[in-house]
């Protein structure tokens, strides 16, 4: 097999565009949401990710041309690669911006720098377990039912990816609604247009066209600095810095369910690629995953990497194993020469966010596809506290940009809770599954297939889970930090109740029910 081919450019456009998004998201948000400057942004994060997307595309192409070596095959398809979408916003908003805010509540000098070192930490951490759990990677899967993790996913995907999303279309409609249009009608009506252009660089183009035309466009001023090399430095020592201040125990919630779903979401690609017909071994292609996270840790990027899902759609595309290398070399070329920031102001974010929003919409509607008819409940109940946490997010959004918190003002505190229960809205409910709620997520989801399957014994063991969860902290066990809310950590005994008395409940059930039809209670 040659090492690029016709279909190469069409497959590289595509993943380039995807990896493209990501990018001038990780911009938009570290620029304006956490607060990086330009020389921590361009000289310490990008170049990182640099690092972490040369490695895995190297390492797939390298894979794909031995398969087909080894095969005498030439339609070996390379797996896709890149910035994991869930993580990105999952590290931001449920990681870094607390640890921000939580910085400028306590007076820190530099809480941007704090947000970073939070990253670095909640990086670090899913490369392990993706490195780590490759050898294991079979089990976890077989233990977990898949509405379970999949319907988690969508919580995050509908509601931190998708609504947000929503609401930006909504509010610049000329530039959201045409490139979403064009979008659907690339992946979910699957045509190609004329001229064998990609739909996502049509979209992107049209909306960079009107985005300058209606004037949001430029994005900030113009970058000053000279395109130049930005040599990718180990942060050893911010890495050990962080670490030493106990950030990692503070994002555990968050930090070691996205470890397990990045390393299940990306086995499940490997075995799409496999019914495509290219057979990838588990174990070393889980393994350059986690490294290529470890990878970017180490460089200073916050960002995780992930296998993609779509290896049949660039297969049929033509694509083989050099639309992995263009990919890595053209984004090595554009981070490590500091082009990024060119891009990111003249190229908005409004001008792909029609793909980040199809991103999110395909994420909610996998764990419905995928997952037995039967197990339907268990993934809306999986989807729930996704949805209830972003809720919770968007009110402290509102009573921050109502000047709440902000220096020389009240900070939050539980008189809130009041206020927002004389209008039925029950904020501490909100507040509480919103910490560690990708844990809740999952085991709710996992007890409610449990019970579907009468395999009550099982359901009240996931119930017990949680319950030792609110009692070491981890979930629904909140505490109010100038204008947030953020884990404390401290046993929610409350919830632990709940949650024993729930499981009992399951536990007895067995003895205590009898099935409305005429089958036996299973155990």
């Amino acid at each position: 097999m040659r090492l690029l081919v016709r279909g190469d450019v069409d497959g590289f456009f595509g993943l380039a565009l995807d990896n493209l998004v990501q990018l001038l998201l990780i911009d938009s948000l570290c620029r304006h949401v956490l607060g990086f400057s330009d020389t921590l942004l361009y000289g310490r994060v990008m170049p990182g990710v640099a690092v972490s997307l040369l490695i895995g595309n190297l390492f797939y192409t390298k894979q794909a041309l031995n398969l087909a070596r080894r095969q005498g095959r030439s339609d070996v398809c390379a797996l896709p690669y890149g910035i994991n979408t869930v993580s990105l916003f999952a590290y931001v908003f449920l990681v870094m911006l607390p640890a921000k805010l939580a910085a400028e509540a306590s007076g820190a000098a530099d809480p941007a720098r704090v947000a970073w070192h939070a990253g670095l930490v909640a990086c670090l951490g899913s490369g392990l377990i993706e490195l780590g759990g490759s050898v294991v990677a079979e089990r976890l899967r077989r233990f977990t039912p898949r509405a379970a993790l999949l319907s988690t996913l969508a919580g995050i995907g509908l509601s931190f990816i998708a609504l947000g999303f929503v609401y930006r279309t909504f509010a610049r409609p000329v530039v959201g609604l045409i490139t979403f249009g064009i979008v659907s009608l690339t992946y979910f009506g699957r045509v190609r247009f004329k001229g064998g252009l990609p739909g996502g660089l049509i979209a992107v183009l049209l909306g960079t066209a009107l985005a300058w035309g209606f004037g949001l466009a430029p994005v900030g001023i113009r970058p000053n600095a000279p395109v130049s090399l930005q040599v990718p430095i180990p942060v050893i020592s911010d890495l050990w810095e962080a670490l030493g201040h106990g950030q990692g125990w503070t994002y555990l919630s968050v930090i070691l369910p996205m470890g397990l779903f990045n390393l299940v979401g990306s086995l499940q690609n490997i075995e799409s690629a496999a019914a495509a017909g290219d057979e990838y071994p588990t174990q070393p292609s889980l393994a350059a995953n986690g490294l290529g996270t470890v990878a970017a840790a180490l460089f200073g990027s916050c960002f995780p990497t992930t296998i993609y899902i779509g290896h049949p759609g660039w297969k049929a595309l033509g694509a083989r194993a050099g639309y992995s290398l263009l990919n890595g070399a053209f984004f090595s070329l554009v981070l490590f020469t500091g082009t990024l920031a060119y891009i990111a102001w003249a190229v908005p974010v409004d001008a792909g966010m029609a793909i980040v929003l199809w991103i999110g919409i395909v994420i909610a509607a996998q764990a419905f596809e995928v997952t037995p008819r039967s197990h339907a409940p268990a993934v809306v109940v999986g989807l729930i506290p996704g949805v209830g946490a972003w809720g919770a997010f968007m009110a402290k959004a509102g009573l921050r940009a109502a000047g709440l918190g902000a220096h020389g003002t009240a900070a939050f505190s539980s008189q809130l809770e009041q206020g927002f229960a004389q209008g039925d809205v029950w904020i501490r409910g909100a507040f509480a599954l919103e910490q560690g709620f990708v844990f809740t997520a999952m085991i709710l989801a996992a007890a409610t297939v449990s019970v579907i399957e009468r395999q009550f014994f099982r359901a009240s063991l996931w119930i017990f889970g949680a319950a030792g969860l609110s009692i070491a902290g981890l979930i629904h066990s909140y505490r109010y930090v100038g204008a947030d809310t953020a884990l404390s950590l401290r046993p929610a005994w409350d919830f632990a109740a709940g949650y024993a008395l729930m499981g009992i409940c399951f536990l007895a059930a067995r003895w205590l029910a009898r099935p409305s039809r005429d089958d036996e209670i299973g155990s």
